[in-house]
């Protein structure tokens, strides 16, 4: 039989003008050269044969190559094409073999290649054969054929196939040889960056970066998507909109999808794809419970759309969960819908009892959430309330709050007045997403429904709800600091739920501990949070477990207990996953804290900028005010003070606001501060004075130089915080003390109540309680060096303040105050001789038999009085001031 060759077939694909250049996949096709088989298989649109074209472009072996069409099915045609390409690049090839085809009693297939195969070993050329759109090559001989010929490939031979869907070939044995390299459609689908120059290059438009990440995620990078997107988009004067509105169902997006992709399958497995169209995930038996039909295998059918790249997304290495491309999924669904509509199909077929049925399968499988939401599809309300009472634990703390209030928010209010718990579900899932707008129309709506419908005594049920309301009230309270609210909502709460309902029993135990910790009893705040979090350990609450554990951080870092809050706040975010919820907030401002007490202010500026976006999101709570207010500390201990009072004069206006007034004390604490670093310590003791900050007082008092004033008044406020068990007030306290005892010329005192902060501090790494005072405190440090006390921990600090004075500017309350010099005590006079005779520390330690650290200490403090920097500068200030 004589086959006229068609030359076309052959021709080498011309490489498209303009088009979008890609060396990534480039490399990894010549990366493939190495092996014997190069797989480019993905759906229709990728890109496949433009990539090929650009590729052969730059190749510097000779390439071959052979587009296939249904006819070439035929194993004798299909070697004769094969053969003829081969021709293109190394004349002569296979004419033994092409005759061989000829004759009326051809020999074997293997016969024929093995002659093939040895005139291809003798070419001295790399060579590479490409196959494109095997796809449509359904022919098990030729696959055969096609096996043989790449386990005996010569090594200057390499075969590449081009395909939609994968080849009836021994892959997975090729894989395991390393002889196979792949390319697919996650390889192919355009980046961010790619998909910006194909929109703006090849198809001339001038779009917002935002609209192109906007696109290229509704495509998922599918090339032929973008492409017929820039071409529905002509003519359009809102092109944000219409990509907004961009589907499966757009017309050019459909008719390609319908004629390339839809059209070209069986009927059964249209009828499978689009039944199975209303699934976001599938699974095989998800699939089969679906259809209901026992002469489909939902798994064979999967491996076989997988097979064919038919936009099917595996979700996992093991092949049990895939998703249809959203595009793709989009046109199934609107067809399915069409279908029914046409067809007029018997009720068990309609879209709702596809829906029922997965519903049910996601249900008996655990999978409460997607019942949930195929219920809702389903418009069976009494199946989708049942579902979110989840079994005792509600689906709104399991993360599925804003699919639940986007359905209640769907459905008439007669619809919720006959149910009163949607009702309270509805406040439940608001405050679940920290929206407090809302929630008390919610729970009065619930009252008034249960007052309608039971007018008599309430029953279990009943009261249950009336406690789930209180718990309710009781958690809005929380977000405005209200404690007398708390604490009567909760016993309300408490007497009215059902002994059974732990989740909500374990909400009112984290709002008791909230209550507390705002009346400033720490240790039964501890008690009620521990609670908690056994409470719903035992029942799998994670939302009040989050909450529960930011208080206890919250309560471990008043202790003191920075190292173990830390943990807290770590184990938190950790537990939340990779899309926090905003009370998360918290986790973030305390480690934001604890990094700014250990100095570490990158890691704390890093911390706080995570913590505002989500605070935020908070309707109606002071989290964001907190959050402002630590910022302007930050910004005040990088040298930034106007910075640090335009914040503060912010988060002033949003307290007075909204009437935020626990935040408003410590807006004018951080404030004073800001102030003394301003030099304006009248304005600060005013401000001290007006919101009456008896701390704040005492350090406004120290920097305008009264420390006699001061002193007395902080022995009380020390007192008051270690009977309330107030341990990080107390430190506070004792840190001003020790700056005050000092001022006023009380040596030894104030070295004592040093020493006994230092212990204190130094397990937990404090650095910035010392380091926020300035240079008195400096003073006092150098001081405890000189009497060795804490050396390790006291070096530390100092060193702390040296790279504190190197940023700071002339005349801030860090750099050396211009004041007469202060007298040097006998032993600083000798040390001072001794630097002078050019002895270094370790001489002048041994000469007068005193530690290493010792000296260093008195020579910080003799650089101090002597205000200067270095050795030299000392000894040209002390003869100066004739002291040598």
């Amino acid at each position: 039989m004589s086959t006229t060759i068609l030359t076309t077939k052959l021709y080498v694909p011309t490489p498209r003008p303009h088009a979008v250049l890609r060396p990534r996949l480039v490399a990894l096709l010549e990366e493939g050269l190495h092996g014997r088989l190069t797989l480019l298989a993905a759906p229709a649109g990728f890109g496949k044969t433009t990539l090929l074209g650009e590729w052969l472009t730059g190749l510097e072996h000779p390439a071959a190559w052979l587009s296939l069409d249904k006819e070439d099915n035929d194993p004798a045609r299909f070697l004769t094409y094969m053969v003829a390409a081969l021709q293109t690049v190394t004349e002569g090839i296979g004419e033994e073999m092409s005759g061989a085809l000829q004759s009326p009693q051809p020999p074997s297939t293997e016969a024929i290649l093995t002659t093939l195969i040895n005139e291809l070993a003798t070419v001295e050329e790399e060579t590479v054969l490409i196959l494109d759109d095997y796809h449509l090559i359904d022919a098990k001989p030729i696959d055969d054929a096609l096996a043989f010929l790449i386990d005996h490939l010569p090594p200057r031979m390499h075969l590449l196939i081009a395909t939609r869907e994968d080849p009836q070939l021994p892959l997975a044995r090729m894989r395991a040889r390393g002889q196979l390299s792949e390319l697919r459609a996650t390889d192919l689908r355009f980046t961010p960056d790619e998909a910006a120059e194909f929109l703006g290059k090849v198809m001339g438009l001038d779009l917002s970066a935002g609209d192109i990440v906007a696109l290229e995620s509704r495509t998922e990078g599918w090339i032929a998507g973008l492409q017929l997107a820039a071409i529905s988009m002509q003519g359009h004067e809102d092109i944000t909109s219409f990509i907004e509105c961009f589907t499966g169902s757009h017309h050019f997006v459909l008719d390609y999808l319908v004629e390339e992709v839809l059209g070209q399958q069986p009927e059964s497995l249209q009828v499978f794809l689009l039944r199975t169209s209303i699934l976001d995930r599938l699974c095989g038996p998800l699939c089969d419970a679906v259809l209901l039909d026992p002469s489909v295998s939902g798994q064979e059918t999967l491996e076989t759309i997988e097979h064919a790249n038919l936009f099917l997304v595996p979700l996992d290495n093991e092949r049990h969960w895939y998703r249809y491309h959203h595009l793709f999924a989009e046109l199934l669904r609107q067809r399915l819908q069409g279908r029914i509509v046409s067809s007029a199909v018997n009720e068990e077929q309609s879209v709702a009892e596809l829906h029922a049925r997965a519903s049910q399968w996601y249900e008996e499988n655990g999978f409460e959430v997607e019942a949930f939401h195929h219920a809702t599809a389903a418009n069976d309300v009494e199946r989708a309330e049942r579902l979110i009472e989840g079994g005792g634990m509600p689906l709104q703390f399991r993360g599925a709050a804003a699919p639940i209030l986007s359905w209640l928010a769907s459905l008439p209010t007669t619809v919720l007045n006959d149910r009163p718990a949607l009702w309270v579900t509805y406040a439940s899932a608001l405050l679940a997403i920290g929206q407090v707008t809302g929630v008390e129309e919610k729970a009065q709506a619930a009252e008034a429904a249960l007052h309608t419908l039971h007018t008599a005594e309430p029953n279990a049920k009943t009261r249950d709800l009336l406690g789930r309301i209180a718990s309710v009230r009781a958690t809005v309270a929380v977000t405005q600091h209200q404690v007398d609210t708390i604490i009567n909502q909760a016993r309300r709460a408490l007497e009215y739920l059902h002994p059974d309902n732990l989740p909500v029993r374990a909400s009112i135990a984290w709002t008791l501990g909230y209550a507390h910790q705002l009346r400033g009893d720490r240790a039964a705040a501890s008690q009620a949070y521990a609670e908690a979090l056994t409470s719903c350990q035992a029942v799998g609450h994670a939302v009040i477990a989050m909450m529960s554990r930011l208080g206890l951080g919250r309560v471990q870092e008043s202790e003191n207990q920075l190292h173990l809050a830390a943990e807290t706040y770590r184990h938190t975010l950790k537990s939340a996953g990779d899309a926090p919820p905003p009370p998360i907030c918290d986790a973030y401002l305390g480690l934001a804290r604890i990094c700014y007490q250990w100095n570490d202010l990158d890691a704390a500026e890093r911390h706080v900028y995570k913590s505002l976006p989500l605070a935020r999101q908070i309707e109606n709570t002071d989290r964001f005010v907190g959050c402002k207010v630590f910022l302007s500390r930050l910004k005040l201990a990088q040298g930034d003070v106007s910075g640090s009072a335009a914040i503060l004069a912010e988060a002033g206006q949003l307290a007075r606001q909204h009437n935020f007034v626990l935040q408003i004390p410590e807006i004018a604490a951080a404030q004073v501060l800001t102030l003394l670093r301003q030099g304006k310590s009248a304005a600060a003791a005013h401000l001290a004075e007006t919101h009456e900050l008896p701390i704040s007082r005492a350090r406004a008092q120290l920097a305008r130089g009264d420390a006699s004033s001061a002193l007395p008044a902080l022995q009380p406020l020390r007192r008051q915080a270690e009977a309330k068990g107030w341990e990080d007030e107390r430190l506070e306290v004792m840190v001003l003390q020790a700056v005050a005892h000092h001022a006023c010329g009380e040596r030894d005192e104030a070295i004592q109540v040093l020493g006994d902060v230092l212990a204190l501090s130094e397990p937990e790494g404090y650095v910035r309680i010392f380091v926020d005072e300035g240079r008195p405190m400096a003073r006092l440090l150098y001081e405890a060096a000189a009497s060795e006390i804490m050396p390790g921990y006291v070096d530390k600090l100092l060193a702390a303040f040296e790279a504190e004075e190197k940023k700071s500017e002339p005349g801030s309350y860090l750099s050396p105050v211009q004041s007469p010099t202060e007298p040097l005590s006998h032993r600083e006079l000798e040390v001072l001789r001794l630097i002078a005779q050019g002895l270094s520390n370790r001489e002048i330690s041994q000469r007068l038999f005193l530690a290493l650290s010792t000296v260093k200490g008195h020579n910080r403090i003799i650089f101090s009085k002597l205000m200067v920097e270095r050795r030299t500068e000392a000894v040209a200030r002390a003869r100066e001031l004739g002291l040598l």
